[in-house]
């Protein structure tokens, strides 16, 4: 199947100039039955075709938060985060391979400086898979830029990755290290491993591992800083650079709404697959009804809607409170509001599972879960993506007890 942005929609594109958040929003719902008919073939590809990400660039996916003065839209975050869920509520992994690729244009025009955005933007469109693990290492050049060698893993949308940004370790001579860096990298600079595709979920992601042997970089490609320290209260590169102040805004928190986006878009199409059921299936006991109209599916189907559309409500509002943070002066995105941001992420994450876990799946039926079937594959999807670090570990451990200390400590 080939698929293009004009043949979805069924006419042309509007120009460039006439592109609002909401053309983007109807492109991308006009997309999605494209990719859930595509799922299967996407597990195994192990990432979306090529004419779909064809489609993607088409339609200015890839070009959403890119800074104006760089030929991009310079939309609202949100926007990206609506279109992302759109994607994952038709295929998880399509949506996951997106988001995890296509979001950090926000945080790259945020963090480096001018001469590196200016390069790496040059080429409009942006995807760069973000690992905030440190892996590898990073050494002086005889230029003064950065010698990389290692492998990071899980870059999520390394197939059509046009750069890679990564943490790594600065070591000297002896091979002692000597501190953090957050670096960026063309991708002519490295290579990606043919190593995905064997997990539960997730098949489709892209997720594959970025190699470098000795790539070079130069300096102004690197901040010396450990990604968990980045703070915005002083001000960002792209606070002076841009006009949208979205890029002064915390990137903690604006990677914990990626995920939670993520979620909640693959619970509602767990919904959308249970839905179908309701009015195929019926119950098991006679006169045998469509589930539709049996009073216990009635229950069950209310209370996993309103336990995703609950989900949904507080993503949206994470997403408006991170942009009005970011409106405000200097000093206001504290580590705490970022924090809080990322926890109540979690949160929304965890409702949204709960409604799959608990009442779609148990529910469902057996039949529902053999290969090739729908849910089935968002539930493998599902339960990998609930293995990732940050929601798996980080938002669970460090960074409830570090809220807790900033939150009680100021109110001293």
């Amino acid at each position: 199947m080939t698929v293009t942005a004009n043949a979805v929609q069924g006419a042309a594109l509007p120009s460039e100039s006439e592109v609002t958040p909401a053309v983007l929003i109807e492109r991308a719902k006009a997309l999605a039955p494209a990719v859930v008919a595509r799922q299967r073939e996407t597990e195994e590809l192990t990432h979306y075709g090529e004419d779909l990400h064809q489609a993607f660039r088409d339609a200015g996916f890839y070009r959403i938060t890119v800074p104006k003065r760089y030929g991009g839209y310079e939309f609202g975050f949100e926007t990206f985060l609506q279109i992302a869920m759109i994607l994952c509520r038709a295929d998880p992994s399509t949506g996951w391979m997106y988001c995890l690729g296509a979001a950090h244009s926000l945080f790259a025009a945020t963090v480096f400086e001018e001469k590196t955005q200016a390069e790496i933007f040059s080429d409009g469109d942006f995807i760069a898979p973000l690992v905030n693990t440190p892996y590898g290492t990073a050494r002086r050049a005889a230029d003064g830029g950065w010698i990389l060698n290692g492998v990071w893993r899980y870059c999520s949308g390394a197939p059509y990755a046009t750069h890679f940004i990564g943490n790594t370790m600065i070591v000297g001579e002896d091979g002692t290290p000597q501190g953090p860096l957050l670096f960026i990298a063309p991708r002519d600079q490295w290579e990606m491993l043919d190593d995905w595709g064997g997990q539960l979920g997730l098949k489709g992601s892209g997720s594959n591992s970025i190699r470098f042997s000795d790539g070079h970089i130069p300096a102004h490609y690197g901040v010396q800083v450990q990604f968990e320290e980045i703070s915005v209260m002083d001000g960002t590169p792209g606070r002076e650079l841009h006009e949208h102040p979205q890029y002064g805004g915390a990137p903690a928190s604006s990677m914990a709404m990626e995920g939670a986006h993520i979620a909640v878009g693959m619970c509602q199409g767990a919904l959308d697959a249970y839905t179908e059921l309701m009015f195929s299936r019926t119950t098991i006991f006679p006169p045998f009804p469509p589930r539709v109209e049996d009073p216990d599916f009635q229950l069950w189907y209310g209370q996993a809607s309103s336990m995703i559309d609950a989900a949904e409500t507080l993503v949206q509002a994470t997403a408006r409170r991170w942009h009005e943070l970011s409106e405000q002066p200097l000093g206001a995105f504290t580590p705490e509001e970022d924090l809080r941001i990322a926890l109540t992420c979690r949160e929304a994450t965890d409702l949204a599972w709960r409604a799959v876990d608990q009442i779609i799946q148990p529910t469902a039926g057996s039949t529902s879960v053999r290969p090739g079937e729908r849910l089935e594959r968002i539930w493998r999807d599902l339960s990998t993506g609930r293995t990732h670090v940050s929601s798996a570990v980080l938002l669970t451990t460090f960074a409830n007890r570090l809220y807790t200390q900033l939150r009680l400590q100021s109110g001293r």
